[in-house]
This record gives C-alpha cells, structure tokens and sequence, in this order.
C-alpha cells in the first residue's frame, strides 16, 4: 500500500470517527418553559434595577406562574416575583371565534393559573374578544365578578379605540397598577393618519391604563408625548404601557434586516402561518435577546427611554410551539 493509499485511509477513518462521535453526542434537552420564564425574569432585572416601579405584564402563557402544568399547582416564585401581573386572552369572549363565548372547560383551566396568581398579588388583565353591546356588559360583569381588570375588544386587530363609555370609569389619580380599574389596548394605528390625530383621541378618553404600541410608522413616541398620555380626560393621572413581542420576531420592526427574508439568523426558525410577517424564534438564543434588551438600541432600551410605565410581553406562550414539536 503506498502513501496515497495509506493517508487517504487514514483520513476516511478520521472523518468516520469524527462522524460516528458526532452523530453519538447526547441531544441537550431545552425546557422551553423555564426558558421563557428566566427571560421574563431577566427583562424584570434589567428594567426594575433602574426602575424598581417598572410594570411588568405577560401576557397568555399564564401556565407559567406554576413549575408544572398539571392539576397541582406549585407556584413559579422566581417568576411571579418578576413579574406585576398576568394577562389573557379570550377568557370570557373571542375563543375559538371572534364574539362567541370560550368553552366553560378553557375558561376554568385558564382561571385556575390567574388566579393562583392572584393568590400571590399580581394583578389580572384580560382581553375579551366581542363587538355585541350585549357581550360586552356580559364580559365586563364576569371578569369584575373575579375581580380582574378587563378589556372587551370590538376588533381582533386592536385597532380602535371602542364607542361606549368606559367601564368603572373615574377620574382618580393612577399611579400603581392595583388603582386601575380598566384598561384600553390599541396596537394597530392603521385608522390613523399622523401620531398627532392618534394621541388627540387617545387624550380624550378616561382609561386607567393604556396599553399601546411603542411605533407609529416605525417612528417612537418620545417621552413628552407619553407624559401627556399620562393624563385622563378628565385630569386624573393614568398608566401608559409599551407593547412589546418577545416570542416572535415581527419583519416590522426597526431591528428587521432585508437579508433575512432570503437569509435567516440562527435563531429565526419560521413564520407564524396566521400572522403574516410574525416568525418563531428560539428566545433563548443570545443573539435574540440583545435585540429585546441590554443595549442602547434595544427594544426595551427604546422603551424605556420613551417613558413609559412599564411593557406588556407578548407572546408568552411561544414555548408550547417548541414543546408540541417534540
């Protein structure tokens, strides 16, 4: 056997080796849930070590407050002490279809884990999904019943600001989130021509918490605009929070570059196929998470900097993706 022969049989069982090593590593498992709940603790940190009144408010995933999704609950500490509340969807009104009643099965499941997290201070938001006037007092009822701070949503999209008057609407001064007692979330501006028109109607209105977009037409609110949101119609003091997704990437917003519609990142696994231009992301990945905070051109940075109160975390749930994968 002459050199060739020998250094080219040489390499070929070097790869294989190399190869058969490879293929025999052991598969690091991912607790997608854990790893999601040590980002929402880790966004509190950074937020709450500047601003120890930082508002923090995931939103569905609610699972997450507990350690183990199953019928004994034992609370997520770490994570409940991060956070300021709990958000959910549809609880009353909106699932599986817009204006129609959530099954009494989803609703109690659901209910079990807000209100385990209640048991431990943190406030309730909930979203109903229902445009009949009469569902609409139903939604409100109920979730007061609960004693959960509710929105009903006469539009899917969040996009207006509804006709009827405000629930609970009053005219003290909100300064604490355990003071409101009804909210508004509007984060699509589509309705509105200039951020101008968008903050006049907003000024007009009396909820106690405002839960809106930190962009209008890839343009921030800047700080002054947010102080005069800060304040009701009828001059009481009210809360403006930031809506932000940490879950999916979104190929709208500032941090998107043109050569991941050919070339995804690492950490962009695919687009979400009922929202056009939301992808799934690995949210743990490090690359990902610079994005969301730790820099001067951070979303939560640009956040911050605006103002606001405090940011609603959105795509909580993202970690059932991964795990139904499995």
């Amino acid at each position: 056997m002459n050199f060739f022969k020998i250094s080219t049989y040489m390499l070929c069982c070097l790869l294989l080796s190399c190869f058969e090593h490879k293929a025999q590593e052991p598969i690091v498992n991912i607790d997608y849930r854990h790893e999601m709940q040590q980002f929402v603790i880790e966004l509190s940190e950074a937020t709450k070590a500047d601003d120890p009144n930082f508002i923090i408010i995931p939103q569905n995933g609610v699972q997450l407050v507990s350690k183990k999704c199953n019928s004994h609950k034992t609370p997520a500490l770490d994570y409940l002490n991060a956070i300021d509340a709990v958000a959910q969807e549809d609880l009353f009104y909106g699932y599986p279809k817009f204006n129609q009643i959530t099954p009494k099965a989803d609703n109690t499941y659901l209910r079990e884990y807000l209100d385990l997290a209640k048991e431990y201070g943190k406030q309730v938001l909930v979203t109903d999904y229902c445009y009949n006037p009469q569902l609409m007092k139903n939604s409100y009822q109920l979730n007061e019943e609960n004693n959960y701070i509710s929105f009903a949503a006469s539009s899917r999209g969040l996009d207006r600001i509804p006709v009827y008057s405000v629930f609970n609407e009053n005219s003290k001064d909100i300064n604490v989130l355990t003071e409101a007692q009804n909210f508004l979330y509007l984060i699509n501006y589509a309705e509105y021509s200039n951020k101008q028109d968008l903050i006049a109607e907003l000024s007009f209105t009396n909820y106690d918490l405002i839960v809106m977009d930190l962009f209008f037409n890839n343009e921030t609110f800047t700080s002054e605009e947010i102080k005069q949101l800060k304040k009701k119609k009828n001059g009481g003091d009210r809360l403006v929070i930031a809506y932000m997704s940490i879950g999916e990437a979104e190929n709208y917003r500032f941090y998107w570059k043109d050569k991941w519609s050919s070339n995804y990142p690492n950490w962009l696994v695919e687009e979400n196929p009922y929202w056009e231009g939301n992808f799934k992301v690995e949210y743990w990945n490090e690359d990902w998470k610079k994005i969301i905070y730790g820099s001067e051109n951070a979303y939560l940075t640009k956040i911050t900097n605006a103002d606001f109160d405090g940011v609603y975390l959105d795509i909580i749930d993202g970690y059932q993706y991964f795990e139904a994968k499995e």
